[in-house]
């Protein structure tokens, strides 16, 4: 099968990997800044100069950009992908931006499946996410789960019967990341203002079986060094998808959510957004 890979952030680079180990499919990649894209030539890729001529003779066009606007502007603007074409977009989007990629896929005889993964960088590099398959059709969904095996945990891979109810999967698992660091931040300054050290204040959220230890597990040696440079998960990535949450549930009630979003602007204002999320204890 010929892949265009277009988007190679920290998460496109680890899933294009396992497209090319072992070298099952023929892959084509692209990325706005080219530089980026080279060394996966050294790895069997071809690197494309454009992102028309990465697709222009692909069957599977696979996308990991930013976010909703860069998903826009590089496919549905140009019209980039082509009917007959499968678009797998694991790029988190929101709901509302999948319905509109729905919708222009239709019109323009694309199948188009959505396929947000679950986990950061670790989970990547260990072919351990979750992937949520969202589209309307079974057997675009069917093809779509048997690429991103590559990369998934088979125990955490669901499928939906619209992209936009994956789309909205996503940002109800991300909410758990955003949420739970500002708790474990604000559990350590009650811990601290109780006496506590900080080191006891985390060692107490770290105990397995409570429940802040996953958080904790995960973020607790970077909230005690102050060292977020570890990037698993961007604050920037993290604060665009506490912005699509905020404004899917907007007219809701989330002050957690709220919080949280102001700890990670705090955060990239403080000059941490390609830092670790973990930053906005900082």
């Amino acid at each position: 099968m010929r892949i265009a890979f277009l988007g190679l952030g920290r998460m496109g680079r680890e899933l294009v990997r396992h497209l090319l180990d072992p070298v099952n499919h023929e892959i084509i990649v692209w990325n706005r800044t080219g530089s980026v894209a080279q060394p996966f030539a050294e790895l069997g890729a071809q690197v494309a100069a454009s992102a028309e001529q990465a697709v222009s003779s692909a069957d599977v066009v696979m996308t990991c950009l930013f976010g909703p606007q860069a998903v826009r502007e590089v496919v549905v603007e140009p019209s980039l992908v082509k009917a007959g074409q499968l678009w797998v977009d694991i790029s988190t989007v929101g709901p509302v931006m999948a319905d509109h990629c729905a919708d222009w896929a239709r019109t323009a005889g694309v199948d188009y499946v959505h396929a947000p993964v679950l986990g950061s960088l670790g989970p990547a590099k260990a072919r351990d996410l979750g992937v949520l398959i969202g589209g309307t059709s079974p057997s675009a969904r069917q093809r779509t789960s048997e690429l991103v095996a590559a990369w998934a945990d088979p125990t955490r891979v669901r499928q939906f019967d619209t992209a936009a109810k994956a789309a909205t999967g996503k940002l109800v698992v991300n909410y758990g990341l955003a949420v739970g660091m500002q708790a474990l931040i604000e559990a350590v300054r009650i811990g601290q203002a109780g006496g506590l050290t900080r080191d006891e204040a985390v060692g107490l959220a770290q105990l397995p079986k409570t429940p802040l230890s996953i958080i904790a597990a995960m973020k607790g040696a970077a909230l005690l060094s102050g060292d977020y440079s570890d990037t698993q998960f961007s604050t920037d990535l993290l604060a665009k998808d506490a912005d699509l949450m905020l404004r899917l549930a907007e007219g809701e009630a989330t002050p957690a959510l709220t919080a949280a979003f102001a700890s990670l602007e705090h955060a990239r204002r403080l000059g941490h957004g390609e830092d670790d999320f973990s930053s906005m204890a900082g």
